[in-house]
């Protein structure tokens, strides 16, 4: 454990130092955030943010491969070199949009390529298990495009919340955890405390890099990470949920059937949940509207807190306290051996943070009683 808190604090303290530098080259080249209706910041804002985050992941990835214990991950797989390789690409395509602006198809095509080159270089789901079917073994024709597939939604869903000052950085932070210690105890459980895999690794990394972005990031922020940062830290985040996966596959018998049987499909949808809604949501709101799914809009999840009286940072921390509720109730329920405990307290901490986002419609309410009624 002590190896990664060392990988954790590398990447978190190279991000942190980086980042005005990422900030003085953004406002150099004129990569401005504009103040536009459907957004939050009143003032131009430079971003680019993601250069000093992938430079953070570089760092943390090169203290990483110099340990004793953790260089034998990047000895043993290739899956943390495909992840940094595919990170780099996605950081370049994100720093061109973030300075000119690409369009949407563009983009996809950038995400899609990057993303292909990441699968082809060893990070593939080849296993998956369903219900009822048992493991299936995925050959190369099923493996890329489904890889692909995921790598693709979770760099969406990511680049989707990435709208208000520390939103994304803190929701990705929270996931990144969540996987972090699923991960890092499922290795542990299963192979007498031998922890050092792929996705263990990348999950802490992406989780240092996370932490030293927030300082300057969250509200009123600094600098936005914009695509350069948002494009990468959805893909390192599915390049770790999909290494995951490997943990479990060919595991027989024991206690970690029933969880095997599921990782492919719960990791990617709990810890990401509330992303992911908000995407599938917009996806669905601009089709009906006769729309491209990838046009803007001032719809999303943390647009709707902020309309019912919530403050930019309030929603800000309402969407983290939903994020971890989700990514780690589901490890709490993974793991935990008193069910009925672990239950009872992911229900109380959903009471209370309904009560907490609900608290404006409340106060509203009581407000034009009183009007009405008086005192």
């Amino acid at each position: 454990m002590r190896a990664y808190l060392l990988c954790i604090a590398a990447a978190a303290v190279a991000t942190y130092l980086l980042t005005p530098l990422a900030r003085a080259f953004a406002i150099r080249i004129g990569a401005m955030a504009q103040v536009r209706d459907r957004d939050v910041h009143t003032e131009p804002t430079p971003r680019m943010g993601g250069l000093a985050m992938w430079g953070g992941l570089l760092v943390g990835a090169l203290v990483a491969s110099h340990l004793p214990i953790l260089g034998e991950v990047f000895r043993a797989s290739s899956e943390p070199r495909a992840a940094l390789v595919g990170a780099t690409l996605m950081a370049a395509l994100g720093a061109f949009d973030d300075r000119f602006e690409l369009d949407a198809l563009t983009k996809l095509a950038g995400q899609i390529a990057a993303a292909g080159v990441m699968v082809l270089m060893g990070v593939q789901l080849s296993y998956l298990q369903l219900p009822g079917s048992g493991l299936n073994s995925l050959g190369t024709d099923q493996a890329v495009p489904l890889t692909v597939l995921l790598v693709v939604l979770l760099v969406n869903a990511v680049n989707f919340i990435d709208g208000l000052d520390g939103l994304a950085a803190g929701v990705v932070a929270i996931a990144a955890g969540a996987t972090f210690v699923y991960s890092y105890h499922l290795e542990s459980s299963l192979h007498e405390g031998i922890s050092y895999t792929p996705a263990v690794l990348l999950s802490a990394l992406l989780l240092g890099v996370c932490l030293g972005f927030l300082p300057h990031n969250f509200a009123p922020a600094r600098l936005f990470m914009g695509d350069s940062g948002s494009m990468p830290l959805g893909l390192v985040l599915a390049a770790a949920m999909t290494t995951v996966t490997g943990q479990v596959s060919g595991e027989p018998g024991g206690r970690f059937d029933r969880v095997s049987l599921y990782v492919p499909l719960l990791i990617p949808l709990a810890v990401l949940a509330v992303p992911f809604l908000d995407l599938v949501l917009a996806v669905v709101r601009r089709t009906r509207a006769g729309r491209s799914p990838f046009s803007p809009d001032k719809q999303h999840l943390h647009h709707r807190l902020l309309e019912i009286g919530h403050g930019p940072r309030r929603a800000v921390l309402l969407m983290y306290a939903w994020a971890a509720l989700i990514g780690f109730g589901a490890v709490l329920l993974s793991f935990a051996t008193g069910g009925a405990f672990a239950v009872a307290g992911i229900v109380v901490a959903f009471v209370a943070i309904v009560a907490v986002t609900g608290m404006p419609r409340v106060r509203e309410a009581l407000a034009l009683r009183a009007a009405r009624h008086g005192p």
